[in-house]
């Protein structure tokens, strides 16, 4: 059983399939007394878009996208999930991708989805939202968090790299909200010396709104996207903008492991957020998995590394097989890349992309 752990990048991480029965039926915890509440699901490794800081056209000219039949189906999905929720007490599940709304027949995943007892998300550039809002609803829904790093067209496009204007981004955004997917978040990865001018823009559009707009380090996740820390614009800055312009001020947390720290208008016109990754390393409550579209199971957004699920689910393994092994996986971790990271050690170490792993 060990051996369907293997990671085919990584022969030396190789967790045995140990006892873990009393881990499971208390709060599992990992090396750092991190508790599992969070699980993101990779449904595809393919994108529209070319996002600089992601998926950079030129890194992935040549890039060999995965075969359908090494996507785990929709049925093998639902099945991790639920024993996820039922063993592990994973209380949110988001959907990621790749841009996950190119995953054929989506809908229906979500609504097999939507019968576990979990507040169910997906992250998505919007492009195609305004087409299947309506459907994600239907079929279960609860929350979209939307990317989109500036509003100024030709920044959008520099930004994303792709022919699609902005304007099919914000009618996504009007459709989901018409939809009722709220409240509903917008992810701005800033990036010095590109669109930090559209901080001002993006919270005035969205002020007053359903809408929260979270501020983004730009992050070194993977290798292809010219990380370097000078490009960082941090979330002291990001707050300090656009406190010269609304009065802001902080609240509390809405649950433990939360990423995003959360700001209020004074004036009442609603909140932001802002996920500093570089600056303020939050690993110390990172209750989060993440699972690849291929079955390989993630420890952390920064990963070298994952284990192979898809093996024991295909190979025949019952739930307690591989319950035991996710336990094992978690019981062990210790990852906190954000908390050692340096300029050095960043431009160094291989990662997984995040095309691949989602964000």
């Amino acid at each position: 059983m060990a051996e369907a752990l293997r990671s085919p990048t990584a022969a030396s991480e190789i967790l045995p399939i140990l006892d873990f029965s009393e881990a499971v039926t208390s709060p599992l915890l990992d090396r750092l007394a991190r508790p599992l509440a969070d699980l993101r699901i990779s449904v595809t490794d393919r994108c529209n878009f070319r996002c600089t800081y992601c998926m950079p056209r030129a890194a992935f000219a040549d890039h060999t996208f995965l075969a359908r039949s090494e996507l785990l189906t929709f049925e093998e999905i639902a099945r991790l999930a639920g024993l996820f929720t039922r063993h592990f007490g994973v209380r949110k599940i988001r959907i990621t991708g790749g841009e996950p709304l190119l995953r054929h027949q989506l809908p229906r995943l979500i609504a097999m989805l939507a019968e576990l007892p979990v507040e169910l998300t997906l992250t998505t550039n919007g492009a195609l939202l305004d087409r299947f809002a309506a459907d994600l609803k239907t079929a279960g829904l609860h929350r979209v968090t939307v990317s989109l790093d500036a509003l100024n067209p030709a920044i959008f496009a520099q930004m994303a790299d792709v022919r699609v204007p902005v304007t099919k981004v914000l009618a996504g955004i009007d459709a989901a909200l018409a939809a009722g997917l709220t409240p509903l978040k917008v992810n701005m990865v800033v990036r010095r010396g590109v669109n930090e001018g559209e901080i001002i823009p993006m919270a005035e559009r969205f002020r007053g709104s359903a809408v929260v707009v979270r501020f983004i380090e730009f992050m070194d996740v993977g290798t292809r996207n010219g990380w370097r820390m000078v490009e960082v614009v941090p979330a002291a800055e990001i707050l300090a903008r656009i406190a010269e312009r609304w009065p802001i001020e902080p609240l509390s947390p809405t649950n433990y492991g939360e990423v995003a720290k959360r700001w209020r208008y004074c004036d009442g016109a609603g909140e932001i957020g802002v996920i500093a990754s570089v600056t303020q390393p939050f690993c110390r409550s990172c209750t989060r998995l993440r699972l690849a579209t291929d079955g390989k199971l993630y420890t952390c957004l920064f990963a070298e590394s994952g284990y192979d699920l898809r093996t024991l689910l295909r190979g025949g393994a019952d739930d307690e097989a591989i319950v035991r092994a996710v336990a094992g996986i978690w019981a062990q971790r210790s990852d906190r890349y954000s908390e050692v990271r340096t300029a050095e050690t960043a431009s160094l170490r291989r990662r997984i992309e995040m095309s691949y792993i989602g964000g």
